[in-house]
């Protein structure tokens, strides 16, 4: 078992959940229940998965968790893309976002290749 607070991926992912928050303050009143939610609630399992995963009793457990968190990753990328497209967010937010993103990504790959 892992203490998930003190796993840098953990850590990075906090504060894109934050930044994920403060950004989706911008989207239209009307995607509240749309866009809003759902990039919101991506952004948060990124975060939950790797504090699940950690609990977990074995690597193989962790590792499984750890692809979710991926998932979750590229799901926010999407729907960053996506309300960059819209126009909800400027360029240069999106792109902060996704080299974030990217950033944990990167950093999850090495991670999993030291559990095995």
């Amino acid at each position: 078992m892992h203490n998930y607070r003190e796993i840098k991926i953990w850590q990075r992912a906090r504060v894109l959940v934050k930044d994920v928050y403060l950004v989706t303050k911008q989207f239209p009143s009307e995607e509240l229940y749309g866009l809003t939610s759902q990039t919101r609630k991506a952004a948060v399992s990124v975060m939950l998965n790797v504090a699940e995963g950690a609990g977990r009793g074995t690597n193989k457990d962790f590792n499984h968790f750890l692809d979710m968190t991926k998932g979750s990753l590229f799901e926010v990328e999407s729907l960053m893309i996506l309300a960059c497209d819209l126009e909800y967010i400027p360029e240069s937010k999106k792109e902060e976002i996704l080299d974030k993103t990217s950033e944990i990504v990167k950093m999850l790959i090495a991670f999993q290749k030291n559990l095995i």
